[in-house]
């Protein structure tokens, strides 16, 4: 895993701040501990062949729930780039006091390169893959939309959550 120096960043920007409240050692060290990472591969048969996407999910924090948290898209997504996205989610919500715990996923994937049709096969299997770990639920691990996705993607993902859980009262949450 490459370091990209921004998880890094975001854990001093965060170890200055709990310095100035002087936080036990040990709360300090877990508030900022990434409590889990999720990387799941998988293949879509396109254009005739098999490809493999890689994709992640990481909760930064579960104090609160639901956690929540943006799914992008990009060529350049990396674990620690969406584990430090998850970190600051939480800090957000924390510090306006949204009582959400924070989360972030990441596919590594150009939107450019594909066609609207075979984005939204990629997207499906994606929230397949992701929902059978529960890496998504209504109550539990909301996503959003962030950069390379938008209303389409995120109804995707809402319409193949609901058709995964069709018993399920909030599949559209």
């Amino acid at each position: 895993m490459k370091d990209s120096g921004f998880l890094a960043s975001v854990d001093a920007m965060y170890d200055r701040a709990a310095a100035l409240m002087n936080l036990p050692s040990g709360l300090a060290h877990q508030i900022k501990t990434v409590n889990s990472t999720y990387k799941v591969s998988f293949g879509v048969r396109l254009r005739d062949q098999m490809f493999t996407f890689t994709g992640f999910r990481s909760v930064h924090s579960e104090h609160l729930e639901p956690v929540k948290g943006g799914i992008r898209f990009a060529p350049n997504v990396n674990q620690e780039e969406v584990e430090a996205l998850a970190a600051l989610m939480s800090y957000k919500c924390a510090l306006v006091d949204v009582p959400f715990g924070g989360a972030k996923g990441g596919l590594l994937i150009d939107p450019k390169n594909w066609e609207k049709s075979e984005l939204e096969k990629i997207t499906r299997k994606f929230t397949q893959e992701l929902a059978k770990r529960d890496l998504i639920h209504p109550s539990q691990n909301v996503p959003a939309p962030d950069m390379g996705t938008g209303e389409s993607e995120m109804a995707w993902i809402a319409d193949e959550y609901r058709k995964l859980y069709p018993t399920e009262l909030n599949a559209l949450a």
